[in-house]
Order: C-alpha cells, then structure tokens, then sequence
C-alpha cells in the first residue's frame, strides 16, 4: 500500500517480485486474513443482532470483535507506528488506528471492525490495480535473455548470463533463440524477427557486419555476433529501464496534492480534536462520547485516501497503458503535458520515412562507374548514416573490396571526406560540393530524390540517385493529429528542398524547411516554441538528440533509433510508428479526465460527508463510504483507462478530411 498522506512513496510503484518466487501462503495471504475478518465480523453481527444469545455476554462479545480486527488491523497498526518512528506522525495508517480504537472505546465494535476492514478491501483493490497495470510493463522483461551462449577463442561453448559477457566476445544465436546483446553480424547473412523493438511482424534480413540487437529472435540458421556493448548498455536495457524508472517522476497534479495532502492531514486532526474539546465550552448538555464519536467519523472521512492512491494510479494506468501501444513515458509529467501539444515538428528520415534507402540509378561522367563505386563504397563504409549505409549495400553486390581510408572527416547534414587509395573521395550533398568550391551538374538541383554527388581529385565525377519510402502510417499519423487539434505539423529535414517539399505536400504538412544542418534544426525549433504553447519535436538520429532536448516534449523513434535519441527523450515510441504520437495524445487525454474524475469525486463527496459528521448526521458507516468507498470507486475509475483500447478508429478517410493535402502546405513560417 502506498503512503496516502502526503509521503513520496505514493506515487512511486516499483515492480513487483515475480509470482513464482512467492508461495501460495504469501500470494493469497492478505485475502485470506482479510476473508477470516469478515467471517468474525458477520458472526459478531448476526449474534448479537439476531439471537442475542444468553452465552453471548459483553466480554464474549468483546473477544469476538477483536478477533476479527487484529487480523486486518494489527498490520495497520504496525505501520503507523513504523512511520511515526520516522517523524511522520500524521499518516494514514494513524488516522485508522485513532478512529477504530476509538470505535472500539466506545463499545462501537462492529462498526471499528468495518472500517480497518473496508479500508483493508479498499488496498486489495489498489493493488489489484496496479498489478494489472504492471504487466503492461512486465511483458516488456520477458524479450530480455537470461542467459548467452559464448564461443570461447578454442571454439569451445560456455553458457552464461549476458551480464559477464563482455565487448568483443562472440556469441552464437540458434534459430528460435533471442538475442541478449546488441552486436555486430558476422555471419555471412542471417533473418530475424525485430517485433519486440519495432512492432514490426515482417522478417528482417540482415548481413554481415550490420547491427543486430538484443531483443530480435533468430529465425532461420545458427548466426554468430560479436558483442558491441555490455549487458546494462544494450538498447533494451536502457528501455526497460526508462520504463521502470517512470512512475518515480510525478506529473505537476500528482505534486500539488501532494503538497497539499502534507497540510491537510494535520489540519483535520485539530479540526477533530477542536470537535471534542470546544462544543465542552459551548454545549449546554455536552456528552463527551457522543463528540468524541463525531470525531472519529470526522477523522475517517477526512482521510486523503481517496486522493492519494487513485491519481498516482490513474497516472500509473496510463503510463501501462501507453507501454501496451508500445509508448514509453519516462514520467507521468510527460504523460500529463503530452495533451497540451499544439506544435508537433518532425523529422524525415525515420520518422515520417521508414530511413530504408534504395539505390535507383548510378551516373558516372569522366570517370570508370567501377573504380568511382569502390571508392564510394571504402569512404562511405566508415559512417553509420542510412544514406551511407545504402550506398555500402549496394555496393556490396558486386564485392567489392574494403580499401584503407585516411584522412576521413565527417561533415554533419552535408557528406564526408577522405583519402582512398590515393585519390581524395568526396561523398555528400551538392552543399559538400559547394564548401570545397568544386562545380556540378546543376542538373542534380532538379532531381526530386535524394542524391550523392560524389567528386575525386576535386573533380565532380558522377552521383548515386536514392530514394526512401514514406512509412504507411504516416498519412494516418497527420490526419489523426489534425482530428486531435494539433494546430500545426512540420517537417524539419536536411535533406534537400525538393525532396522534403514533395513528401511535404502528400501528407498535407503545414510547414517544411530542408536542408538544415543540425544548428539549423535547433534555430528553427526555438523559433517555432515563440509560437507554440506546447512543442514536440519527433526524431530518431544522433543528430535529432540535441533537438529532441530543446522540445518540450522530445519524442525518439526507439525501435532502431540512435541510443542518444532515446536517452536524451521525454517519450519513446517503440514501434517506430508515427501514428503512436495521436495514441500518446488520447492516452494523455484520458489519463487527464481520469484524474479530474476523482479529484471532483473525492472533494465532493468527503466534503457533504464531513459536514454531516460535524453536526451529528452522519455515523461511522457513512464514514466508511466517504473514505473507502469513495477510494474504491476512484480506483475503479482509474483502472478504467487500462481496459480502452486507444487504437481503434485511428484510419480516417483522407476524402472526408477536407484539409487534407495541399490545403496544409505553405512554404512560410506560421
């Protein structure tokens, strides 16, 4: 049970042990006691109210009610004083033992019984709660490996865990068999399915020398990998560990209740105190157990339980929900800011494209097409951009043989640079060109795809026509965020203008600017956020990293994006999916109503019910309800949001959307 006056504990849920390391006596334990409670309870009742038996003295009577409170009560019992011993006095678990002892002083037995009882129901329900909360988030645990088989360098076999497997080592993947950590390839080929990272169901053919990471289970033959990074540094890791670490950081209502939780409880102990003691000055006939049970109803009501236990859960609801669309919040204050967006600003290349670069043509002039593609291919090897690596794998068609590279420099958002068997390469951009002061076709500005233009010994020599695809639910992510409100989508970019204006128009964007070098994405951001209340900014390169921290909302494309992306986000889309950014908006959303729900709920109904107590009106049953029950039915609220399927209805007719398409698109800035 979390801390429900006012302590940091309340909105922190940590994961819980696994089931099988519980036994039976331990998974059921709290049900049964609460079970046997209930059954003395019924039985005191039902004696006394209705056979009143001559055997069924005060002492019997006594004896039987206690029998049934110690066992919801006494751990109650034991935790108020736990936390009084660490100076928090007015918990909680205080104001339940206060109330019921009291109960029990003024021979109220069976009303003291129901009240630890109910409360005790109401954490089962909590828990309940949460727990399904939890498994959300507990699925993602199991695509992590627990152990590895390690090929010695005697080609002799050791199966350990991934966690003392270090860099450099190789390790030997079966079909059917996950792998533990991210590496290199160095099989000569090898299929894999890449659903646990990226959503995606197709198989996916990689060869040697590409990544491979942990999480892709091998689908066909026996594959080795060499291990690039450790255990706790591996893509997954570091995803699990985003989501674990997320119900630790508060939304801004989850603080101020908080806050607010942290005066309140005092305050309603001198308020039930004054009840007591004042109407002594004032009464005319004043009993002191008939005020002093006043004030106990009035301390059992007053308790913030209903508050602080259903909107860390709402949050937490929605936070296991997003992690069930393969959304990753680092924080409920993500979570809860998500819904403000007004500005939603994009980057291309995967993101609004799925980064799979295709080689559609390749023009030499004065020059040998062989001897420039081996050049190309050795210079290009020695990046990780998906241009580059597009241009690597087509080469690799034709076996090509890696040459020694010097020299290399790498020119971010133009191209790159070096020295390959004597000849000076460059390969970039018509920008790379420009900067070494060396003249091209001006032909190349009006091709619509992305180009290399490559020139050795300062001479342009020829260039390599790519093309990318537009993912196919990008469409669909700019429609559903029109239907939410978002006001106005960009696309940020550096590729060239043509390029970006094309894929600009298809989807009906407001706002394009391309080739941008990664300071120019940052200008253009802060530009926009002058404009915007709320501004997310979508990437998934290195390069977006800087961007995605300047954001309000950074979001990374987390199934193949860059580790900086990730870390360095506020929201991870696992599923490399645009459309997941219109599912986090509804999730936000409705996370949000949720929370206001019990807030108005809670407030309402303990401030009718206290009023009633004050005055006589109301008795410890009524107190029950305004306190229990009201934390009941939050909390039946708040495990709401985990049944919703947040992805239905998302496929929107672009033919009923009037907007759609060029009536968005403008070439200045909003």
């Amino acid at each position: 049970m979390s801390d429900c006056c006012g302590n940091e504990t309340c909105s922190s849920v940590t994961l819980p042990e696994k089931e099988s390391n519980l036994s039976f006596f331990q998974r059921y334990r709290e049900y049964g006691l609460a079970i046997i409670s209930l059954i003395l309870l019924l039985t005191g009742i039902v004696l006394k109210e209705f056979i009143a038996a001559s055997w069924f003295s005060n002492t019997f009577e006594l004896v039987l009610f206690v029998a049934a409170y110690l066992p919801v009560g006494t751990p109650v019992l034991w935790k108020a004083i736990k936390q009084i011993g660490k100076g928090d006095v007015f918990n909680e678990f205080f104001l339940m033992g206060i109330a019921t002892i009291g109960a029990f002083y003024l021979g109220q037995y069976a009303e003291g019984v129901a009240v630890m009882l109910f409360y005790a129901v109401g954490e089962l329900f909590q828990g309940a709660a949460v727990n399904k909360a939890k498994k959300s988030i507990e699925s993602l645990l199991k695509v992590q490996s627990e152990e590895v088989t390690v090929v010695k360098p005697d080609k002799t076999l050791a199966v350990v865990h991934p966690s003392v497997v270090a860099i450099g080592n190789m390790i030997r993947i079966k079909p059917g068999e996950k792998v533990a950590l991210d590496g290199e390839l160095i099989s000569e080929k090898a299929t894999f399915n890449t659903a646990a990272l990226t959503g995606e169901s197709a198989p996916k053919r990689k060869y040697e020398g590409e990544t491979v990471l942990a999480g892709m289970i091998n689908l066909e033959s026996v594959s080795l990998i060499r291990v690039s990074s450790r255990f706790e540094d591996s893509k997954l890791s570091k995803i699990l560990e985003l989501v674990q670490e997320a119900s630790t950081r508060k939304a801004k209502t989850q603080r101020l209740i908080t806050r607010f939780a942290r005066k309140y409880t005092p305050i309603v102990v001198f308020l039930a105190t004054a009840l007591v003691v004042l109407p002594y000055f004032i009464a005319d006939a004043y009993v002191f157990e008939e005020w002093l049970y006043r004030a106990l109803v009035f301390l059992v009501i007053s308790c913030p339980c209903a508050l602080l236990v259903s909107i860390p859960l709402g949050y937490f609801g929605g936070i296991g929900a997003a992690s069930r669309n393969g959304i990753l919040f680092k924080g409920a204050n993500y979570l809860d800011q998500m819904r403000k967006l007004s500005t939603v600003v994009m980057d291309k290349t995967g993101t609004l494209t799925k980064g799979v670069f295709n080689v559609q043509r390749v023009v030499a002039e004065n020059f040998d097409k062989n001897l420039m593609l081996k050049l190309v291919f050795s210079l290009e090897s020695q990046s990780t951009h998906p241009v580059a690596k597009a241009v690597t794998s087509y080469c690799q068609h034709f076996q090509y043989e890696y040459a020694k590279v010097k020299e290399v420099e790498e020119f971010a958002g133009l191209g790159m640079k070096g020295q390959v068997e004597g000849f000076s390469v460059l390969a970039g951009n018509t920008k790379l060109l420009e900067k070494f002061s060396i003249s091209y076709d001006k032909a190349i500005d009006e091709i619509a795809e992305t180009t290399v233009v490559i020139a050795i010994n300062e001479n342009y020599c020829g260039y390599i026509r790519i093309a990318d695809e537009i993912k196919a639910d990008a469409q669909m992510a700019v429609e559903n965020l029109r239907s939410l409100g978002i006001q106005n989508l960009v696309m940020l970019s550096g590729d060239k203008i043509r390029v970006v204006h094309k894929i600009g128009r298809k989807l009906g964007l407001d706002l394009v600017i391309g080739e941008l070098l990664p300071e120019g994405k940052i200008n253009e951001i802060e530009k926009l956020k002058k404009n915007s209340a709320v501004l997310a900014f979508v990437g998934d390169g290195l390069n977006d990293a800087p961007v995605i921290t300047l954001a309000d909302i950074g979001i990374a494309m987390g199934g193949l994006g860059s580790d900086a992306a990730i870390e360095t986000a506020d929201v991870v889309i696992q599923t490399d999916e645009p459309s997941k950014i219109a599912i986090a908006i509804k999730i936000s959303k409705a996370t949000h109503r949720i929370v206001q729900q019990n807030i108005v709920l809670a407030f309402g109904i303990k401030a009718i019910v206290l009023f009633l107590g004050a005055i006589g009106m109301a008795s410890m049953w009524e107190a029950v309800f305004a306190d229990v029950g009201v934390a009941l039915l939050a909390i039946l609220n708040a495990i709401r949001i985990q049944r919703k399927d947040f992805s239905s209805g998302e496929a929107l007719s672009v033919l009923n959307n009037k907007k759609a398409g060029k009536t968005y698109f403008r070439k200045s800035v909003f």
